[in-house]
């Protein structure tokens, strides 16, 4: 067994990659790559000849530090991510302000900022009262230390007060990911809608080319963190062409849309792959319920349901992969959920997701220990003036007022194991009371509709609490 030290990522994905092409030990191969230049070999084998898997063996750490939760959303997006966010559930966020998206003129700047005060103050006040209200319904045990018990109120008072936060509020994204899924990364943020996120990765692809900002030893001189990386990131225009053309084809050929109530989690098990594609692509595309598209496009002809699918690759190069749309799993979850409950949720990597457009259409949630606490009058006034401010800025910018309690649309297929993972995961009591009642939602849909598999799923039923366990 022989360990290697830290090196540089491009280093060390060259001198991993040598090695499984040569007879050398993994020392010589170290040895060969500190005498030769690693960024001739990453341009010839793996931007020129595609030898990709190359690029999964060097590994960079990094951080966004100010970023919007939007931003944080774009840069998590990712399967084969490794990463941590600042937690809404433990940290104040009364005091961190909020970004303001570029390209307001000063009218709609000062009407976006005058909202975000007030959801901060909302925040601030709805906390407070929380912890009122908590301190009064939940004693403190002689068992508990009186710090413990404060940082479990005030936590609990977090879990509720978090739905007027919004996606403009800043955070801190740290990562560890491969230079392939790095770039990759990089490439689909540049074509973001949101220009603070096509921002974020021009920044993140010029850092590839200097050395790294933080340092384990001072002393020492360090490499540029991954500078061929760096030269190779231009914008991914692949998939935001084909939903282009999938909206475009949507709007033209599906009749009206049902518009039927939806529970929060709806399971819809998939057997056949045309449809399930051509269902997950026009869903990503509209605001439809999953279980309505599957259905329509079932009852269509085999050349109708390929036909979504050649909408979807007419603007695809030969270098394009597929879109994401096209992976999936025997079980789809359609979830109408508040996005800070998604915000929890979307860290499940083992599976496939896809995100509808961020609307203000679907309403909002509504916590009942919010209600119970007198507090109803106070957060809706707080919505709904960031709705009305929303409403009169420009295109995405919107959606830096959109609050953690406004409800999507997000499509989860899996397997049946991270189906049980995820239920059995989320669902216990030290769970945020929303992803735990989508989990319990999880293992009732598979009760529903497998049987013999739900009842293998051992969740905790939200009706099941112990509030001062974290």
């Amino acid at each position: 067994m022989i360990t290697v030290g830290p090196m540089p990522p491009e280093k060390l994905a060259y001198a991993l990659a040598r090695y499984s092409r040569s007879p050398d030990s993994i020392q010589q191969s170290i040895d060969w790559v500190r005498t030769h230049d690693s960024s001739k070999f990453l341009e010839s084998f793996y931007f020129q000849y595609g030898h990709a898997s190359i690029a999964d063996l060097g590994h960079v750490a990094l951080s966004w530090e100010g970023v919007s939760e939007i931003a944080a959303i774009e840069i998590e997006d990712e399967q084969l991510w490794d990463g941590q966010a600042r937690s809404s559930r433990y940290q104040d966020f009364s005091r961190s302000g909020f970004v303001t998206p570029p390209g307001l003129d000063p009218a709609q700047t000062e009407i976006y900022q005058a909202a975000g005060r007030r959801l901060l103050d909302a925040y601030r006040e709805i906390h407070g009262r929380m912890v009122e209200a908590l301190s009064a319904k939940l004693p403190r045990p002689d068992s508990m230390k009186p710090e413990a018990y404060q940082r479990n109120i005030a936590a609990r008072a977090f879990d509720v007060a978090r739905y007027v936060l919004f996606l403009g509020i800043p955070t801190g994204v740290g990562q560890v990911t491969s230079i392939r899924t790095l770039e990759k990364q990089i490439r689909r943020m540049r074509s973001s809608e949101y220009g603070e996120v096509r921002e974020v990765a021009e920044e993140a692809a010029r850092s590839c080319a200097e050395t790294p900002h933080c340092a384990w030893r001072p002393e020492v001189q360090e490499e540029p963190l991954a500078p061929t990386l760096a030269k190779y990131v231009d914008p991914d225009q692949y998939p935001g062409q084909a939903k282009a053309d999938l909206a475009q084809w949507a709007a033209e050929n599906l009749p009206a849309a049902a518009r039927a109530p939806q529970d929060a989690v709806v399971l819809t098990r998939t057997t056949d792959p045309l449809v399930d594609i051509a269902a997950t692509l026009l869903y990503a595309v509209t605001d439809r319920p999953f279980q309505e598209l599957h259905e329509l496009v079932s009852g269509w002809g085999r050349a109708r349901q390929a036909e979504v699918l050649d909408v979807a690759l007419k603007a695809r190069s030969r270098r394009d992969e597929l879109l994401r749309e096209f992976r999936g799993g025997p079980y789809a979850f359609d979830m109408l959920i508040d996005i800070g409950a998604y915000r929890d949720m979307h860290r499940h990597r083992r599976c496939h997701q896809t995100r509808q457009a961020f609307t203000w259409q679907h309403g909002f949630a509504v916590p009942q220990g919010l209600v119970e606490a007198g507090l109803e009058s106070v957060y809706e006034a707080a919505l709904q003036q960031a709705r009305d401010a929303a409403s009169e800025l420009p295109g995405g910018s919107g959606h830096y007022l959109l609050p953690f309690a406004a409800k999507g649309r997000f499509l989860f297929r899996m397997d049946f194991a991270e189906a049980e993972y995820i239920s059995k995961l989320r669902s216990g009591v030290k769970g945020h009371f929303s992803y735990r009642d989508i989990a319990w939602r999880m293992k009732v849909e598979m009760d529903r509709v497998d049987p013999e598999l739900g009842r293998l799923i051992e969740a905790t039923p939200p009706w099941v609490e112990d509030p001062l366990v974290r």
